[in-house]
């Protein structure tokens, strides 16, 4: 089920050049199912036509207060949104936002409404730095007032670059996303996910690793966040685009995975080990790098330390622990003594030799096995798989928690 299907979602659009890119937002929240209503501030339709946003959201454009048929709507639409989205919010508009001002219909909205509001600050980078600017974001954001941005990037033509730019249409949809979608038992959870291989040193230019991609983890991060968390994403080399809003921690080794999880662990409510760390290494590293000409090198090869067994002593009261087990023979036997031996809550289980559902693939096929039972669902892409095991982790840490 779409979670924010048919949520109401006001898009405020102030006069910016960046008013061309929430063209952008109104499709990604119209195709992710919410019903969206833009208003255009005067400045805001001189950049973008209320017909453009019309034809992407399916309703006209309100430009406004004395527009026909929309008296009261500031007041009806304020109690009836449950997301207010201003992007770009220019420097005049945070100015009067933060005074209160309710001289047109998107201000006049903004003080009717009742739901959570998301201001995307545009502008250029002087107007960004002028203590009065400052002085408004500090004050909006004392009121509960989600500000995203402004990044570092290219501005108006012949102003160079610096600290002004609104964020890019993804990352302002991804936030509504969240907003829409916070609720217990994940707001203000604290969820640590780990990812991706680990290596370790052969000599100065070679390792040992594995052919995990990192995409479990990846996608377990993203939809915690989503649902509100607040996400620590610890993963081993990967070519993956950290997913926004989530705090990403690099590491190399087996030793580093460890450590990191180990300086997280203390106040995190849910483990989600997803890492394939490298369960061997040399035991001897070599000093310099081994020539081909020098025919056959032998290495022996060492246990790396067990991280997940490892957290038993350190683990939160009351957290929530989720083991993975990647087999090639009978996974579900090797999840259920693994749940046991390393105190977990559930394991997820799949076997690497199934079809589309090994290393490097988008897709998996896994078992949960838990405490209560085991669910074993259908081969599917990996972001549903994080959607179906957060959704089993749910009642634990709603427990837990309570």
């Amino acid at each position: 089920m779409n979670p924010i299907a048919g949520r109401h979602v006001v898009l405020g659009v102030s006069g910016g050049i960046a008013a061309y890119k929430t063209c952008t937002v109104a499709r990604r929240l119209t195709e992710a199912g919410a019903d969206v209503q833009v208003v255009l501030t005067a400045a805001g339709a001189e950049f973008v036509g209320p017909v453009t946003f019309e034809a992407l959201t399916g309703h006209p454009a309100i430009t406004s207060l004395w527009q026909p048929g929309r008296s009261l709507d500031h007041v009806r639409l304020g109690r009836e949104t449950d997301l207010v989205v201003v992007a770009p919010a220019t420097a005049h508009l945070l100015a009067r936002v933060a005074q209160g001002m309710a001289d047109d219909f998107l201000t006049a909205l903004l003080l009717a409404r009742r739901g959570p509001l998301l201001l995307c600050p545009a502008m250029n980078d002087r107007m960004f730095a002028h203590p009065e600017t400052q002085a408004n974001l500090a004050l909006l954001r004392s009121r509960g007032v989600h500000v995203l941005g402004p990044v570092t990037g290219p501005l108006a033509r012949g102003e160079g670059e610096g600290p002004g730019r609104m964020v890019e249409p993804e990352e302002i949809v991804a936030h509504a996303v969240r907003l829409l979608r916070s609720a217990p038992p994940w707001t203000g959870c604290r969820v640590l996910v780990t990812a991706g291989p680990t290596r370790e040193r052969l000599d100065p230019v070679r390792v040992v690793t594995n052919r995990s991609s990192g995409r479990m983890g990846f996608a377990l991060a993203r939809e915690a966040w989503l649902r509100g968390a607040d996400v620590t994403l610890v993963s081993g080399p990967t070519a993956l685009e950290p997913p926004p809003g989530v705090a990403l921690v690099r590491v190399d080794s087996t030793a580093d995975l460890s450590a990191a999880v180990g300086e997280a662990l203390p106040v995190t409510d849910l483990l989600l080990m997803a890492a394939a760390p490298a369960d061997y290494r040399p035991a001897q590293p070599l000093e310099r790098k081994a020539k081909r000409a020098e025919g056959v090198v032998k290495v022996e090869l060492e246990p790396t330390a067990d991280v997940l067994a490892d957290t038993r002593p350190r683990r939160k009261r009351g957290a929530v622990i989720v083991g993975f087990a990647l087999e090639t023979g009978d996974a579900a036997a090797a999840a259920r003594a693994k749940l046991e031996a390393k105190q977990l809550d559930l394991v997820v289980a799949n076997d690497a030799t199934e079809p589309g559902a090994g290393p490097e693939v988008a897709t998996n096929k896994v078992t949960l096995i838990g405490r209560d039972g085991a669910d074993a669902l259908p081969l599917m892409g990996k972001d549903e798989v994080a959607v179906a095991i957060l959704d089993r982790v749910a009642p634990m840490l709603a427990s837990k928690r309570a």
